[in-house]
């Protein structure tokens, strides 16, 4: 018998079929069929299921798109009629016109098209508000502002760390409840603006010179470097113009206010991943909205107002309900500086007038609760010595830290200030708040005060653990014009008195440099000595920033006491601003060195007060008109942007 045959090997092959006419196309069509296929292969009841979801979710999803539509008709989310009872004061100067250049036409300045905006009628002053009896007008001029407002919309979207104190390096909620009680504001009529004497056209010079070299050099961004020629960031806002608003609305610039207005309604965004400080944020920024928002009656001010007020809510969320001094913009993370775990007392209670304000237009009384609670929590606090508080404040235990040291400069200057005007914006209702001031002022005479030799000069020292310090910050010459406004609104005539001979030594201040322009900080003599200055500077203090505060107070002396001397007073501030601190080829620079005429050492940085601040109260010392701006009309915040006060109940 033969062995059965071995089985045979395995073949291995590979079937290919090939079609004429056609060729590989990724089986797309393939499995086109097979869905199609699958489809077919359904029950007729399954099919019927499936189309009645997908017609659910269509006719869904359109009735959806209907509701958030009509919401996108009127800002921030609220409806067309509501947005109508907004309480809007009619604007205090004639409307500007539209740019006659634009900054496209500038090397280095970013394009921007061409947007109309309301226009008003002829030139005129307006320092009164209307009242109940003028609801219709106000209706009406309303709902032309809101057609405005629609068409920026339909063009729009807007979605919801450095040291620093006042230049010196050292998602939103939508609330549903009732709406506050609108204030009513003060009645207002209408005048003709007297016309810009010398003086006042010197100031606009001077202002279009400083503007030429921000929009050359710096436009969009936060602070020129004028010597450089060059710009520098802070929180990338566009601080300069948004500070700068309303001082050209006032001067009547209006081509420059129309180039501004069209970078706000194009390229002022704030969905970004930026820390801003709570209080430098709040007085230029939102109050620099706000301002710009009353004085012009432009919607679009007001919403972009809203917008950055509850980005800045996260900075509440503390366990004291004292706020952190930082938040980020873009992801709503608040913290303390980086140089400490407190905030500065002067930065958590200088920010009221803005949130306030913000809570009577918009009716969302989240920002006045947040910033109320503040003033409540410091009123009730221990660590006072006579009305004058120290200087930080812990947001944890909401308690005064670094107790014993008093001062009315840094970190501590603008609280006292905030103490009279919320008192004032609010139409003198709430007594805590006078009560406070007064007492805080009686502190001043008491343990602050002194005279120097040998001119005996009226100065505000410094007290550190009993021990007083003759050193007196630039920044405390706030004071005069605070105590003289506190004076013309009925509180007690001798504060006039101190107002006076503050502003005297402020003037001094800056008569006795060789410059004409204050430092940061000087001292003063305390001793008689031969051949010895009331007004001692140390080295590291001889800088000038460009500050307000001398024309501020000189501003306040002259419009309530008509004293010319102030005017000429500052009319050699100008000068001295102009001689030594004028940059060639635009813009102002701060300088190192207020004792060297020759050589006063530029420190490239033309801060965005020198345009919000300095510049408009010399324009308004300059102004025989007591009704530009009335002090009855208008409160001022402490970045000069003026609000209008509440009517009393």
């Amino acid at each position: 018998m033969y062995p059965p045959a071995p089985p045979a090997p395995p073949r291995d092959f590979i079937s290919v079929t090939l079609s004429l006419g056609q060729s590989y196309d990724g089986s797309k069509s393939r499995r086109r069929r097979s869905c199609w296929r699958k489809w077919k292969q359904l029950s007729r009841l399954q099919r019927n299921v499936i189309l009645l979801v997908l017609a659910c979710l269509g006719l869904g999803g359109l009735l959806s798109y209907l509701s958030v539509a009509d919401q996108w008709k009127a800002p921030n989310g609220r409806s067309a009629d509501e947005q109508m009872m907004r309480p809007a004061n009619p604007p205090v100067l004639p409307a500007p016109q539209k740019a006659e250049a634009n900054p496209e036409n500038v090397p280095g300045v970013p394009p921007q098209a061409t947007r109309r905006h309301f226009r008003r009628g002829p030139p005129n002053l307006q320092i009164r508000a209307p009242d109940k009896d003028s609801e219709d007008s106000r209706l009406d001029a309303t709902q032309r502002r809101e057609g405005t407002a629609d068409a920026v919309q339909q063009e729009e979207h807007p979605q919801r760390t450095l040291v620093s104190w006042r230049g010196a390096m050292i998602e939103p909620e939508q609330d549903t409840d009732v709406p506050l009680r609108k204030a009513e504001t003060p009645t207002r009529t209408q005048n003709q603006p007297a016309p810009s004497n010398e003086r006042q056209k010197a100031v606009v010079d001077a202002f279009r010179h400083a503007w030429a070299g921000y929009r050359k050099f710096a436009w969009g961004h936060d602070e020129l470097k004028p010597v450089s020629r060059s710009f520098s960031e802070w929180f990338g806002l566009g601080l300069t113009l948004i500070d700068s608003l309303d001082t050209m609305w006032i001067l009547g610039l209006k081509k420059e206010f129309g180039e501004a207005r069209r970078w706000v309604s194009k390229k002022l965004r704030f969905e970004k991943d930026v820390d801003v400080n709570l209080f430098e944020s709040t007085i230029r920024v939102l109050g620099g909205l706000l301002s710009a928002y009353h004085l012009s009656g432009d919607a679009l001010f007001l919403q972009r107002a809203e917008d950055f007020g509850n980005r800045l809510m996260p900075a509440f969320q503390t366990p004291s309900k004292i706020p952190y001094s930082d938040v980020n913009i873009g992801t709503g993370v608040a913290h303390p500086p980086r140089w400490t775990s407190d905030s500065t007392v002067a930065e958590v209670t200088s920010i009221q007038l803005e949130f306030r304000e913000l809570s009577r237009l918009t009716g969302v009384k989240k920002f006045q609760e947040a910033a109320e609670e503040v003033t409540r929590r410091v009123h009730a606090l221990s660590g006072k010595k006579d009305g004058l508080v120290p200087m930080f404040i812990s947001t944890h235990s909401g308690l005064f830290t670094h107790l014993g040291v008093f001062t009315l400069g840094a970190r501590a200057d603008s609280y006292y200030e905030y103490l009279l005007k919320q008192w004032i914006q609010g139409g003198k209702q709430d007594t805590q708040l006078r009560d406070d001031y007064l007492e805080a002022v009686e502190g001043i005479r008491k343990h602050l005060l002194r005279r120097s030799e040998p001119s005996k000069l009226t100065f505000v020292g410094e007290l550190a653990h009993g021990r007083f310090s003759a050193k007196m910050d630039h920044l405390v010459c706030f004071l005069p014009g605070t105590l003289a406004l506190g004076a013309h609104h009925g509180l007690p005539a001798d504060h006039m008195e101190l107002a006076r001979a503050l502003m005297d030594t402020c003037y001094q201040m800056n008569r006795q440099m060789e410059t004409g322009l204050s430092p940061e900080i000087v001292h003063f003599n305390l001793h008689p000595q031969k051949a010895q200055k009331d007004v001692q500077v140390k080295p590291a203090d001889r800088h000038n920033l460009l500050r307000p505060e001398t024309a501020e107070s000189l501003f306040y002396l002259y419009r309530l006491t008509g004293d010319p001397k102030y005017q000429d007073w500052g009319w050699a501030l100008l000068q001295s601003f102009n001689t030594y601190t004028r940059v060639p080829s635009g813009g102002f620079s701060s300088i190192s060195n207020v004792q060297d005429p020759h050589n006063p050492q530029p420190r490239d940085k033309m801060e965005s007060f020198f345009l919000g601040e300095t510049l408009k109260y010399l324009y308004l010392l300059f102004s025989d008109d007591k009704d530009l701006l009335s002090l009855d009309a208008y409160v001022f915040n402490t970045e000069a942007h003026p609000l209008p006060i509440w009517a009393s109940a």
